[in-house]
C-alpha cells in the first residue's frame, strides 16, 4: 500500500527538525573534533608521500588529484583494518579501476608498494 503523502511530509519534517539536528551535532561535536584531529595528520602525511611518488615518477601535476584519489581509497582500506592477501587483492582491483581511467599502472603500483607497503596479490 502506498504511503500517504501527508505522512511522508510529516516524517520528513520530523527527520529534518533543525533543533533536533543541532542538539545531536552538539552532543557529537567533541568526539568528532577529537577524531578529525587524530586522523588529519595521518591523511596529510599519506598525501605528501603520494605526491612525492608522483613527482619521482614524472607525473604531470594536473594528474595528481587522480593519484591522490587512488591513495585515499587505499588508505581507507587500511583504516578499515583490511590486511594481508585481502588487502592486496582489493588494491589490485583499485589499480585496475584507475588504469581503466587512464592512470599509469607503474605509478599506481609504486604508490601501492612505496606508500602503503602492499605487495601484489598472489597468483591463483
Amino acid at each position: 500500500m502506498p504511503t500517504d503523502p501527508t505522512k511522508r511530509t510529516e516524517n520528513w519534517d520530523t527527520k529534518y527538525d533543525i533543533v533536533r539536528i543541532a542538539a545531536m551535532l552538539t552532543a557529537k561535536r567533541a568526539k568528532m573534533l577529537e577524531h578529525i584531529n587524530a586522523v588529519t595528520p595521518l591523511l596529510a602525511a599519506m598525501e605528501l608521500q603520494v605526491r612525492q611518488t608522483c613527482d619521482a615518477s614524472g607525473v604531470p601535476t594536473i594528474q595528481y588529484p587522480f593519484y591522490l584519489c587512488f591513495g585515499r581509497e587505499v588508505w581507507a582500506l587500511t583504516r578499515r583494518e583490511i590486511s594481508g592477501e585481502s588487502l592486496a587483492q582489493a588494491v589490485a582491483v583499485l589499480v585496475a579501476k584507475w588504469v581503466a581511467r587512464g592512470l599509469v599502472q607503474a605509478v599506481l603500483q609504486a604508490i601501492r608498494s612505496d606508500v602503503f607497503n602492499v605487495g601484489a596479490p598472489l597468483a591463483p
